[in-house]
């Protein structure tokens, strides 16, 4: 019998020989994959991928996992919170989980397919909160780091619409890299009457505007408060400004004056944990 012409993969490089999976026995916690893994006609199915992203995943009891995807080296890396959530990972070749992602996609041997969180609801931010304001924030990495900031300064929520943005999975949950299982969002239909609500919550609304007259140093803070980000280019859109109780800028030294939207939210997330601390 002639022998199968050389398979390759899309970016040029001899693709991996699976037959070898094919005859192993499965190891207790382990599965392997006998056909290339596709995904499932699952309503809501999303995709997970990263070292980081997947552990924070499996510790989150209100994240819903159906399926884990791993080359074997990773899983065994896991294989504690794996079990844990009582789950067997599908053990299979980096290509094969290459081949569902985008182009260049940081996977480190590691995919999960789950469904989404489930967002909260207006009336559930705390009484005393520090929530984020997105007025269509659209890029995936800039939305992603600005969840894993919110994280690391105990944002309590994160505010955005469900139309214009990003889907809240792959390329946002990998820049993300773990802390959307740490900060709930809340989508509203309607952001300009969203902010309306927060005024009748008792929160504090201020809007970084580069062209602001004040800048958010100098504007007394006090809990509960929002801070209001538009996305990079556009700004605040004009009922989203109307609807701030301020506008302040980010005051910087040096020859730049401005900054990428995830890094001005880092910036004003330092100025406003600041003064709130000395409001106290």
């Amino acid at each position: 019998m002639a022998k199968p012409p050389p398979r390759f993969t899309r970016s040029g490089k001899p693709a991996a020989d699976h037959s070898a999976n094919r005859s192993k026995p499965d190891r207790p916690g382990f599965r392997y994959a006998q056909r290339p893994i596709a995904p499932d006609p699952v309503a809501g199915q999303a995709l997970m991928w990263g070292f980081h992203t997947v552990r924070e995943a499996l510790a989150a009891p209100r994240r819903e996992i159906r399926r884990v995807i791993a080359t074997q080296a990773a899983a065994a890396r896991l294989a504690a919170e794996i079990a844990a959530r009582g789950l067997v990972p599908v053990i299979v070749e980096g290509e094969a989980i290459a081949a569902r992602l985008p182009p260049d996609a940081v996977h480190q041997g590691l995919l999960i397919e789950v469904r989404p969180l489930e967002p909260i609801e207006l009336d559930e931010l705390p009484a005393n909160g520090l929530v984020l304001v997105l007025d269509q924030i659209t890029d995936p990495h800039n939305f992603g780091a600005i969840v894993r900031t919110a994280a690391a300064f105990g944002v309590d929520a994160i505010v955005t619409t469900e139309r214009h943005s990003p889907q809240l999975s792959g390329v946002l949950a990998k820049s993300a890299s773990g802390a959307l299982e740490h900060v709930p969002l809340c989508n509203v239909v309607n952001l300009a009457r969203a902010m309306e609500k927060l005024e009748d919550m008792g929160y504090q609304r201020v809007g970084l505007d580069s062209d602001a007259q004040g800048s958010l140093e100098d504007l007394r803070l006090a809990r509960p408060l929002a801070l209001v980000l538009g996305a990079e280019g556009k700004g605040l859109r004009r009922l989203t400004r109307e609807n701030c109780d301020s506008l302040a800028r980010l005051d910087l030294p040096g020859a730049i004056r401005s900054l990428n939207v995830s890094n001005a939210c880092a910036v004003a997330l330092t100025i406003a944990s600041l003064k709130l601390r000395q409001s106290v």
